[in-house]
């Protein structure tokens, strides 16, 4: 059976069939660095990385680039709103974003370039958007003209006259409301770079086609994100790209579902947003990350603590059974022995048939529990003799490769809140001791130290300092 993926520009199932058979090229929407990772970032980084392993897993050669926003109106606005500057607040997140994702087992990608590593290119684009007719300065700042784009909307189904689609970013200047802006006129005490339109900043947009562009050709294999990125960011994502290029942008376009709290989405505007950081101090990594792999990329997943239990619960069960091989336990159950071999054969055959129907995950991890149950049964049976469960060693070496294709490690993990919580406020107490003693060089030693682990220190009002998780 070949991969099958659901791609959301079709509105359909299709084969999946790479431009260069062996090869898969994928660029994913990365974070915006302004606040700490909450459980739709952490999820969207599980997703796309367990969907690269398997890829890989299926002999592909894969590049795979996810970008980095550090340059946006948020990070501006934080920065302004804690009067700090910008790069203040990137420096502090993009760290912490690293961190949190090596916590989950997300792989970093082959290249994961940032917005302002690329203004020039970007200033490079827009200009030839300008020349070629495709989009118009108005008081310095740039924007893409949607009429000139015969395509828009095919995405997304949205039109530009359609209501929603005027109201995304209201601005007189433009020719129609649908227009976006491909460059931004600063304001004073914003970042900006010269221009010959004077001095901006990128437009959100046309940051992810210049990046995926410069990476991976003007026409790739797979683009992702949340599902949330659709309108507008794909949709503009698509007309910039096509016009710069006069080809097809990405042939595969995949995106993955929210994360929910009592049916609605996970969202700071909202007020029900759970900190990665506060999970990760309660839980494993690899507990949260089955919990994301339980159910299909493109589906809402429902968060509570009640269902990390269970994730924990489920995870447990795997690793009792690989723990439990060498023991030869007795049972009392009297039924022949299950033909292990036959067992761990059908085990990796629905594996592998489930995720090549679109990267079933939650139908994968069935196979997993079904193979599981199987060793179980043998470790049970009283007839099962020394042959027999010598068999059990390719069970469990197909156990370990299959949870390895899904990022899942084969032995527990303690979860971030117990000894290296302990040793990171030690360190924190020691800086705290070093200032004492103005030993400043030394304690911003270890401020740096542990901001290169994720972990944040904020000084307080009072000369008292605390770990910001």
């Amino acid at each position: 059976m070949p991969l099958i993926v659901y791609n959301t520009l079709a509105r359909a199932k299709v084969p999946f069939e790479p431009i260069e058979p062996g090869k898969v090229r994928m660029y994913v929407c990365g974070p915006t660095v302004y606040d700490s990772c909450h459980l739709g970032h952490a999820r969207h980084g599980v997703v796309w990385d367990a969907i690269r392993r398997y890829l890989e897993y299926s002999g592909h050669e894969v590049t795979y680039v996810v970008n980095i926003t550090d340059v946006d109106d948020k990070i501006i606005a934080r920065a302004n709103d804690r009067g700090v500057g910008w790069r203040d607040v990137t420096s502090r997140y993009v760290p912490e974003y690293f961190a949190d994702m090596a916590a989950l087992g997300v792989r970093r990608p082959t290249v994961q370039p940032r917005a302002t590593e690329h203004v020039q290119d970007m200033i490079a684009a827009v200009e030839k958007l300008v020349a070629e007719g495709f989009a118009y300065v108005v008081d310095g700042s740039v924007y893409f003209e949607v009429s000139k784009s015969a395509g828009y909307g095919k995405l997304s189904g949205r039109r530009p006259d359609d209501e929603t689609v005027a109201r995304v970013e209201p601005d007189e200047r433009k020719h129609h409301p649908a227009d976006f802006a491909l460059w931004k006129a600063s304001k004073p005490g914003e970042p900006a770079w010269p221009t010959p339109w004077g001095e901006g900043r990128p437009g959100w947009h046309i940051e992810c086609s210049v990046m995926s562009a410069k990476y991976l050709g003007a026409t790739f294999d797979i683009h992702g994100g949340g599902e949330d990125l659709i309108f507008p960011h794909h949709e503009n994502e698509i007309a910039q790209a096509e016009a710069l290029t006069g080809r097809p942008f990405a042939r595969y376009w995949l995106h993955n579902g929210f994360i929910t709290v009592r049916k609605e989405k996970m969202s700071k505007s909202l007020g029900n947003v759970e900190t990665l950081r506060d999970i990760l101090g309660r839980y494993a990594g690899s507990v949260l990350r089955f919990f994301f792999l339980g159910a299909h990329y493109r589906s809402p997943i429902e968060f509570s603590r009640e269902r990390l239990d269970e994730a924990a619960a489920g995870l447990e069960r795997i690793h009792n059974c690989l723990d439990s091989v060498d023991l030869r336990l007795r049972g009392k159950v009297d039924a022949p022995a299950p033909d292990i071999e036959k067992a761990t054969a059908g085990a990796r055959e629905a594996f592998v048939r489930h995720m090549d129907d679109d990267f079933n995950t939650a139908g994968a991890i069935g196979a997993i529990f079904d193979l599981v149950a199987a060793v179980n049964a043998v470790l049970a049976s009283r007839q099962a003799d020394d042959a027999e469960l010598r068999k059990l060693d390719v069970a469990t070496e197909a156990l370990r490769e299959l949870l390895g294709v899904l990022g899942l490690p084969a032995v527990r993990e303690a979860a971030a809140g117990g000894r290296e919580k302990d040793l990171a406020e030690l360190a924190v107490w020691a800086r705290a001791e070093a200032r004492k003693a103005k030993q400043y060089a030394l304690a911003d030693e270890v401020r740096a130290r542990l901001a290169s682990l994720g972990i944040t220190v904020e000084d307080m009002p009072d000369g008292n300092a605390r770990i910001v998780y």
